[in-house]
C-alpha cells in the first residue's frame, strides 16, 4: 500500500511560479521560469511559461505560489493552486 502512495507522489507534477494576472473569477495566470541550455552555445537561457490555474482564495499579482497538475477544468485550465509561498508586498 505504501508503494502505491510513493509512486503517486512521484508522478504528481508541481511547479513554482509568480501570479501575473488575477482578472478572472477563480482563475489566475502563473508565470513559471525555467533554465534551458542552448543547443549550440551551451549557454543557459531563461524561458517563461504561463499556466492558467484554479484558485479558491484571493491572490494578488506578485504572489509566489505552488501549482499542481489536475484534471482538465476548462479549455486551457489544467492546474490548481496548491499553496501560497509568499504574498506580494
Amino acid at each position: 500500500m505504501a508503494e502505491k502512495e510513493a509512486v503517486k507522489k512521484a508522478n504528481e507534477r508541481t511547479k513554482v511560479g509568480v501570479v501575473v494576472s488575477n482578472k478572472m473569477q477563480k482563475t489566475v495566470v502563473v508565470a513559471v521560469e525555467s533554465l534551458v541550455q542552448h543547443g549550440m552555445y551551451q549557454k543557459f537561457i531563461k524561458r517563461t511559461s504561463k499556466f492558467l490555474a484554479h484558485a479558491n482564495d484571493q491572490l494578488n499579482v506578485g504572489d509566489r505560489v505552488v501549482i499542481e497538475e489536475t484534471r482538465p477544468l476548462s479549455k486551457r485550465k489544467r492546474w490548481n493552486v496548491k499553496e501560497v509561498l509568499e504574498r506580494a508586498s
